[in-house]
């Protein structure tokens, strides 16, 4: 199995203002294809090379970091760029995701107001997540590339959400302004996948 750069399903240009083209541009033909490329080469003598991304990652604590760093960068972008959307397109969460988040954290503002302060709390870089564990919506971070399906990270789960904290994925227009980079970023989620990753997360606990 050769892992693939997925194609975007809108232009570097269509997050503007909140995520900027030229930002959008290096983050997807640079980084996270630096993580795919790597990835491959990384499994192709081995017998992961026919393993899928999900597997892999569930064995990437026994295997060398650069196989945990690139599959994780791998997945976790891949995941990253499905739940954005197009500024003009964006739309509220649905009465039933609403019910759901206000059953697991009081309500939406307190929703975002945790999840905003773990973005901040991310010391260096790394990812901040809403996860499905125990059928319960927990939020939670993991440094690097690491990711909640990995085993032994502090966010263990199915993620539903995800935010990129690393520096290269606003330092361009929010420079040190991290907390400008999450304000904007609910602007862009695209709450209608976001529901469906709920979905197909509590319906493979089941």
């Amino acid at each position: 199995m050769s892992f693939q750069l997925p194609k975007l399903s809108y232009s570097y240009e269509d997050l503007e203002p909140n995520i900027d083209g030229k930002t959008m541009e290096i983050h997807y033909n640079k980084h996270h294809a630096t993580y795919t490329n790597n990835l491959n080469n990384l499994i192709q003598e081995t017998d992961m090379r026919n393993l899928s991304i999900e597997e892999i990652l569930r064995r990437s604590h026994i295997e060398s970091p650069g196989i945990r760093n690139n599959s994780g960068g791998f997945y976790n972008h891949n995941f990253f760029w499905k739940i954005l959307i197009p500024t003009k397109k964006f739309s509220n969460p649905s009465q039933s995701l609403y019910n759901v988040i206000n059953k697991n954290f009081g309500n939406f503002h307190n929703f975002k107001k945790k999840f905003t302060d773990t973005s901040m709390n991310r010391f260096g870089s790394g990812w901040v997540w809403l996860c499905v564990k125990n059928n319960q919506l927990v939020i939670g971070s993991t440094a690097n590339q690491d990711n909640p399906i990995m085993y032994g990270v502090e966010c263990e789960g199915i993620p539903i959400l995800g935010l990129d904290v690393w520096e290269h994925a606003y330092y361009l227009k929010y420079q040190n302004r991290r907390i400008d980079y999450i304000s904007s970023f609910w602007n862009i989620v695209d709450w209608k996948m976001v529901e469906e990753n709920y979905n197909h997360a509590t319906i493979k606990k089941q």
